[in-house]
C-alpha cells in the first residue's frame, strides 16, 4: 500500500488514522461497501453532506494510496467508477467494528439489529462474506447482489414482517 505523505510515528494505528481517520474517507469506504455507490456523484448524495472539492480530494488520496481505483465508467465514459482494492477490501472488519460500537453507544441510529447482531454473533464470518460480496461487485443492502439476498437465500435470515436472524 503506497502512502507518500509523511508519517507522524511509525504506530501502525497512526498510519490507519493518518489515511482513514478524518470525517469522510472511511464513509467513502462505508457507500461502496454498505449500499453500492460507485461515482462521484453518488458519494456526494450522502446524507452527511460532503462538500465537493473534499470529496474530490478524498477520493484522490483513497486512489493515491492503494484504497480505491478509478476508472471510466463503462456506460458514460466521462464520468468515474470507484472500487476498493484488495488493501480497501482490508477495511471491511474495522468498518463492522465501527458500525457495532456506533449502534451500541449512540442514542440513535439506523443500523438494522438483525445485522448488528449478525456481524457480533461471527464478525469474521461476517468480514468474509461482505469482502467476497463486495469483491465482486455487490453491497451489504444495496444494488443486485447483496449480503442480505445471499443470508436470505442461505437460510441465516429470514423475511417476513421484517429481517431478523434465523
Amino acid at each position: 500500500m503506497k502512502h507518500s505523505q509523511a508519517r507522524r510515528s511509525l504506530c501502525p494505528i497512526n498510519f490507519t488514522l493518518e489515511l482513514v481517520g478524518d470525517p469522510w474517507s472511511l464513509l467513502v469506504v462505508r457507500d461502496i461497501v454498505y449500499f453500492g455507490k460507485r461515482t462521484f456523484g453518488e458519494f456526494h448524495s450522502s446524507a452527511e453532506g460532503i462538500a465537493r472539492n473534499i470529496l474530490a480530494e478524498r477520493l484522490d488520496r483513497l486512489v493515491g494510496a492503494g484504497v480505491l481505483t478509478r476508472r471510466p465508467l463503462e456506460s458514460d465514459r466521462r464520468k468515474q467508477e470507484y472500487r476498493l482494492t484488495e488493501a480497501g477490501l482490508d477495511l471491511i472488519p474495522l468498518l463492522l467494528a465501527a458500525a457495532d460500537w456506533g449502534a451500541a453507544h449512540a442514542d440513535e441510529t439506523d443500523a438494522p439489529p438483525w445485522w448488528i447482531a449478525y456481524v457480533r454473533a461471527s464478525p469474521t464470518d461476517a468480514a468474509d462474506l461482505v469482502r467476497e460480496v463486495v469483491r465482486s461487485g455487490g453491497s451489504i443492502f444495496s444494488g443486485e447482489q447483496t449480503v442480505v439476498e445471499r443470508l436470505t437465500r442461505s437460510g441465516a435470515i429470514r423475511i417476513d414482517d421484517g429481517l431478523r436472524l434465523s
